[in-house]
């Protein structure tokens, strides 16, 4: 690791924060942010978190929801233990993963997936797209009527269409940068809220997908948000 990154990380403030609180990552802050700014998660929820490890996201998610609810955490990489969570070795696009999730609906899909970084920035924003549109055909078939799916994305020329694509299946999506993403970052937060149980046709097969409604049944019970 370059010695910069490590003396930049050591300065940061939110990286220290999390060491004390034993938060595994720095992301958990900014989940946190998420959470207290648009109230995703209450007890009883069930949440899935995509791109978990090393399990900050999951982490903060057990704690919000108190003994009631359920966290998935999925990921192709181990995470360590977490008390209360779920945990999926698996990748978001591999065909065997809705299976192993189970038929049990989520309330809410997380996705802090970030591509590999390949030092274009062309190419590694529209990587961070295709990470989002994956996370959200999962969200489309595992989400109750009225969940929400929060993804992290690379700012971009393709942001404002990839906005509108997510749109088709929620009432509302809000952009946001939490204070913990470090400053000259471009990474920022689609927030769709109001899950729409029926998906769009797909523009490029003209096929549509499978909702959560055809998968679990016509009378899922609508998610709180």
């Amino acid at each position: 690791m370059p010695r910069r990154f490590v003396d930049e990380r050591r300065r940061d403030p939110y990286y220290r924060a999390a060491q004390r609180e034993g938060l595994r990552s720095r992301a958990a802050f900014k989940f946190a942010y998420l959470d207290d700014r648009f109230h995703l998660l209450r007890p009883g929820l069930r949440v899935l978190d995509l791109g978990a490890a090393p399990g900050g996201w999951s982490l903060v998610a057990r704690e919000r929801l108190g003994t009631r609810g359920e966290v998935v955490a999925v990921d192709p990489r181990p995470i360590e233990l977490i008390a209360g969570v779920r945990v999926v070795r698996g990748r978001v696009g591999d065909p065997s993963l809705l299976g192993a999730l189970g038929p049990t609906p989520f309330d809410v899909v997380l996705s802090d997936m970030s591509p590999r970084i390949s030092g274009a920035y062309a190419t590694d924003h529209a990587r961070s797209v295709d990470l989002v549109r994956a996370g959200l055909a999962l969200a489309r078939q595992v989400l109750r009527p009225g969940g929400a799916y929060v993804a992290k994305v690379f700012a971009g020329d393709l942001l404002d269409g990839l906005v509108e694509e997510v749109g088709r299946s929620f009432e509302e999506v809000r952009r946001t940068k939490p204070p913990a993403s470090r400053e000259p970052s471009s990474e920022l937060y689609l927030v769709a809220r109001g899950f729409r149980a029926v998906a769009p046709e797909s523009p490029r097969a003209g096929e549509r997908e499978r909702s959560a409604s055809d998968i679990y049944g016509r009378s899922l019970p609508r998610s709180p948000f």
